[in-house]
């Protein structure tokens, strides 16, 4: 089972949450009962290594929001991949009020927040990166939101 985007953002949220915790408890109180983590400055190390850690790791995720660069990203991958006419972008379109798709061989372009389509009869669409719910492959379920 793999995990969606929100998951694992939700998950690095929930381990700099803990790394904050620590450090907290490392500075006020410290950790006297458990063997090594009684001194206070061993808890106040391991949660700033936590905080430490987790920035490098949020500047790949972002858990606190900006979802969408991994769809970019994600989007990039296929729009480069040899075999992108098998991939397929599905997205949430708030006129029609349902999820759409788009053949990835369509994509033009990755402007800035939002993915640049070649429509029908050559006009372009663009679709708001935001608003990607799915990466689908061969009609796998390739990347989800």
């Amino acid at each position: 089972m793999k995990l969606r985007e929100q998951d694992k953002h939700f998950l690095w949220s929930l381990a700099a949450a803990v790394g904050v915790i620590f450090v907290w408890k490392g500075l006020w109180e410290g950790l006297y009962e458990i063997p090594y983590f009684g001194d206070p400055w061993v808890a106040l190390f391991v949660g700033l290594t936590m905080i430490t850690l987790s920035g490098l790791i949020f500047k790949e995720f972002d858990p606190l929001g900006n979802l969408d660069k991994s769809a970019k990203k994600i989007v990039a991958q296929v729009k480069k991949h040899p075999q992108r006419k098998e991939f397929r972008v599905k997205y949430y379109d708030r006129i029609s009020k349902k999820n759409l798709s788009v053949n990835a061989d369509d994509i033009r372009d990755i402007e800035r927040s939002s993915l640049i389509v070649r429509h029908k009869d050559n006009k372009e669409m663009f679709i708001p990166t935001h608003r990607i719910v799915e990466v689908t492959h061969k009609g796998k379920t390739y990347w989800r939101m």
